[in-house]
């Protein structure tokens, strides 16, 4: 058994913000399943909102916020997140993040805009950021003598005290079983504290910006250990996703529509052909929330049959983008793109879960001795859309705030756990049948559960889901384990949370649009989901 005061799983920013902020009192594990930097933060292009300019302010940033989450923002969520904005990005500056510089702006770095912003307030390291921070950070944190880390290992449940027998009303989390990837062995982690850093569950769809690793865990793993979960119907797409057939889920961010990209229809579109068509759609034009550009391009290829739409910045000077998009312009290239020159073939694609563990403003979940960060948390922050950039910003705010929490409590004397116990499993004889159903799953829950959703589509996806479940517990309980057998049984979980929110919402609201029920309801309610608990 290895005990920590913290074990975090998860080393995506929120993840690394939360062990740098405790290292200094406490012994911090960090559990991830990759390399420190395969997380979805590094993949970050965009930046980071917060109010760092006299021209902008705490009311403007809280109204953008408002405004995009159709409603249902948690407000006094909203209001602390932002107001410690600042606060947080000077953190990072001290931590030596090497954000974009302009002599002329009043903090000296560059903002940028992005849809759905009123003002500039995005700073930003070029079109990196997620990658300067996290290798900034990762730095510090495997430098750092009370911080262990446990790379190529997976977290496959939590330990609570009510699976040790305990029947008290408050049972507690303890820990959590982990396995080494390389060698198969799982290690029993006993921790005061738990934090759930995980990101979100963007593999449970065929198509999505986000890397391979988000699966989903940390939201199955506090909803198999009795924690609530909220507004899960709520799956961000980005309305632009490079296309290609070469480029792995390769985000065009939204940077490039905010420093002028306008959104045309290609060749393939006929006598339409290079037609802005934004304007048909929402006032704001390229500038709308996401919701509404991916639903815009979602119409736009199905009405014309079409396989993408392109986003063109190329009036722009090529010495701004080479600048301003570097990572972009060189990607673009690689595959025989010229920004400076074409337009960049584009598609929607899932890129943000806004839902997940119901949280308070200390990352604090319903099971004492839990909390959970980030993507993996439902803050309020989001409500019924994320507005761009402030993800980054929960992480960090949250994050410290997360820590700050733990490091008030007392600390106890670790108890001991049972070990591991997989005395009744033999191997798998059958491993085509997780690859299997892995593809199945992601197929219907893209074509079930997409940007247009109908009850019939999700009582089908309800139906396919449940066949499956009973599939993966059988699997799981029969033979021994492997990642690829966890990680889909934790998107079948996390695709149940899916389906069950969006069959509960007789609206359309958002990310969540429904053809039986396009009318939005005068009263914004969250779709919070409890477990049964286990007798």
């Amino acid at each position: 058994m290895k005990n920590f005061d913290v074990a975090i799983v998860g080393s995506g920013l929120a993840g690394l913000s939360v062990a740098l902020h405790l290292a200094q009192t406490r012994k911090v594990a960090i559990i991830s399943k990759r390399e420190l930097l395969d997380g979805a933060s590094n993949w970050a292009q965009g930046g980071i909102a917060a109010v760092l300019d006299s021209h902008d302010s705490h009311e403007q940033h809280v109204s953008d916020t408002l405004i995009a989450g159709g409603g249902l923002c948690d407000e006094g969520a909203t209001r602390y997140i932002i107001e410690h904005g600042r606060e947080a990005i000077d953190w990072l500056i001290e931590q030596g993040v090497p954000f974009t510089r302009d002599e002329d702006a009043e903090l000296g770095f560059h903002l940028t805009r992005e849809g759905g912003h009123s003002q500039r307030r995005i700073i930003h390291a070029a079109d990196a950021t997620g990658h300067a921070v996290q290798v900034t950070l990762e730095q510090k944190v495997r430098s750092h003598p009370n911080i262990t880390l446990f790379e190529h290992h997976y977290a496959i449940d939590l330990i609570t005290s009510a699976k040790l027998g305990d029947r008290s009303p408050t049972p507690r989390c303890l820990g959590l079983y982990v396995q080494n990837v390389k060698t198969g062995k799982v290690d029993t982690f006993a921790a005061q504290h738990t934090v759930m850093a995980t990101g979100g569950a963007g593999k449970v769809y065929l198509y999505t910006t986000n890397p391979d690793t988000a699966t989903g865990d940390g939201i199955a793993m506090a909803w198999r250990a009795g924690c609530r979960v909220g507004n899960m119907e709520f799956i961000q797409f980005h309305p632009t996703c490079l296309y290609h057939p070469y480029a792995k889920s390769f985000l065009i961010t939204e940077a490039v529509r905010g420093e002028g990209g306008v959104l045309k229809l290609p060749a393939e579109a006929g006598a339409s052909a290079g037609k802005r068509f934004m304007a048909e759609h929402d006032e704001r034009m390229e500038l709308a929330p996401r919701d509404v550009v991916a639903r815009a391009i979602d119409f736009e290829m199905k009405k014309r049959g079409l396989d993408y739409v392109e986003l063109d910045i190329s009036h722009q000077p090529p010495e701004f983008l080479k600048e301003h998009f570097p990572t972009i312009y060189a990607r673009c290239l690689e595959l025989g793109i010229d920004i400076t020159r074409q337009a960049i073939p584009v598609v929607p694609a899932v890129h943000f879960t806004c839902g997940g563990v119901v949280t308070d403003n200390f990352g604090r979940t319903d099971l004492p001795g839990l909390y959970a960060v980030g993507e993996t948390a439902y803050t309020g922050l989001h409500g019924a859309n994320r507005l761009a950039s402030n993800s980054l910003l929960e992480c960090l705010v949250i994050g410290k705030a997360a820590a700050g929490h733990i490091e008030s409590q007392t600390r106890d004397t670790p108890i001991a756990l049972p070990d591991w116990d997989e005395s009744r499993v033999s191997d798998a004889d059958e491993e085509v049948v997780i690859a299997h159903n892995w593809d199945e799953l992601r197929r219907f829950m893209w074509n079930y559960v997409g940007i247009v959703r109908t009850t019939k589509r999700l009582e089908r996806a309800k139906h396919r889901i449940r066949l499956l479940k009973e599939e993966i517990d059988e699997y799981y309980a029969n033979f021994r384990i492997s990642n690829n057998l966890l990680e889909l049984r934790n998107l079948v979980e996390v695709a149940s949370l899916i389906v069950n929110s969006a069959l509960s919402r007789r609206e359309s609201r958002g990310l969540h649009f429904s053809r039986d029920y396009p009318d939005t309801l005068p009263k914004a309610l969250p779709t919070v989901l409890t477990p049964k608990r286990k007798k």
